[in-house]
């Protein structure tokens, strides 16, 4: 990384993003000169952008971040959430040039560096009411000089697959397992569907050692590693087309102690025998209230989401243990018999609040009982 801040041509370039719907936001291209298709989804984080556009959950949707002001404290290795940005693409409403002393390149920079078209001067207010009222939408960013008109770039994005039915875990995966921790009481197996650090930092603090897997190992190599638990990651898309994990998953299922978050809870839930459905526009955000329904308790939390386990088809051996209070959709379940619990939202909150961290404790508490 390195800093360039060039802000001479920012506004040179013009920009618009076209809906499968048909609606049109203009604006100006920064980041990577590249089109791009992809599902637009809104973040209502107030901060924590390169958090955020370096989470894996994003891989091939459009993020559209709802504060106005966004690049004024920059980037650094250091708050990277992955070894790069899988998103499609970044909507903002106004860039600014980065004045903080931890920055080490600007967030056109980055995008930039990393093939990741951008654009701003885009009205996000009108986009996110737009994607409330009308639901998430496909979408073609067009950033470059080829022409192309707003109709046959409204037509690009109505015949793009989307995102339903599509694995993308196995595109953001890590290729070879490795360590990502030698040190802890616990040996802990992780499953990469798309996992950010802040959940390695959190399981390493709480005394595990561990070895993150990529996404298609088998039950069968896991439990040869004979670890004491199996943490099943977050990751992007839709779950149902992840069959491989459901069928890892079962066979983990009773033999040792399993905790997922995010990807990891639907497929958990998934390999139980529940179904997943869409939500209208998803949950993305920093500030989502989620009931924890053993004690009562409120809990503020990290969110980023299109799918949800459905309350309706939920099998028998599975118990809510966490309730959305914006939509009353299901945030958390447990096994009831085997070691195995699971909640939507991000505990490690990066970015977001840390009301959430207990759960890494419990799985360290569930892994000593299971000993």
């Amino acid at each position: 990384m390195t800093k360039d801040y060039n802000w001479k041509k920012k506004r040179e370039r013009k920009a618009f993003l076209a809906l499968a719907d048909g609606e049109i936001f203009h604006g100006w291209s920064f980041g990577a000169p590249v089109d791009k298709v992809g599902e637009l989804v809104f973040n209502t984080g107030m901060s924590g952008y390169q958090e955020i556009i370096t989470d894996p959950s994003y891989a091939g949707q459009f993020v559209t971040l709802t504060a106005p002001e966004i690049g004024n404290y920059g980037c650094n290795r250091t708050d990277m959430e992955s070894r790069t940005l899988f998103l499609s693409g970044l909507v903002i409403h106004n860039l600014n040039e980065p004045s903080n002393f931890r920055s080490e390149i600007a967030l056109s920079d980055m995008l930039a560096e990393n093939g990741i078209p951008g654009i701003a001067g885009v009205d996000t207010r009108r986009l996110t009411l737009h994607l409330r009222n009308n639901g998430t939408q496909k979408a073609y960013l067009h950033v470059t000089d080829e022409p192309l008109t707003e109709a046959e770039a409204i037509e690009k994005a109505k015949s793009w697959e989307g995102l339903d039915n599509q694995d993308y875990a196995s595109r953001v995966t890590a290729g070879t397992s490795f360590n990502w921790s030698e040190d802890g009481k616990l040996k802990v197996v992780a499953i990469d569907f798309g996992i950010k650090y802040n959940i390695l930092r959190q399981l390493t603090d709480n005394d595990m050692q561990v070895r993150v897997v990529p996404a298609k190992t088998t039950a069968e190599e896991i439990l040869a590693m004979k670890p004491d638990g199996v943490f099943l990651s977050n990751g992007p898309a839709d779950p149902s087309a992840v069959t491989y994990a459901r069928d890892c998953i079962r066979g983990l299922v009773g033999k040792v102690p399993l905790m997922g978050i995010c990807l990891g809870h639907q497929l958990l839930g998934i390999a139980m025998g529940a179904k997943c459905g869409r939500l209208r526009f998803g949950h993305h955000g920093c500030n989502h209230p989620v009931k924890n329904l053993k004690t009562g308790e409120i809990e503020i939390t990290s969110q980023n989401h299109n799918f949800t386990l459905l309350q309706e088809d939920l099998p028998e051996c599975l118990e809510v243990t966490h309730l959305n209070l914006n939509d009353r959709t299901i945030e958390g379940i447990r096994h009831r018999s085997a070691p195995a619990f699971s909640i939507q939202y991000h505990p490690e909150a990066a970015p977001g609040p840390h009301d959430s961290h207990y759960l890494f404790e419990q799985f360290k508490r569930l892994m000593e009982e299971n000993q």
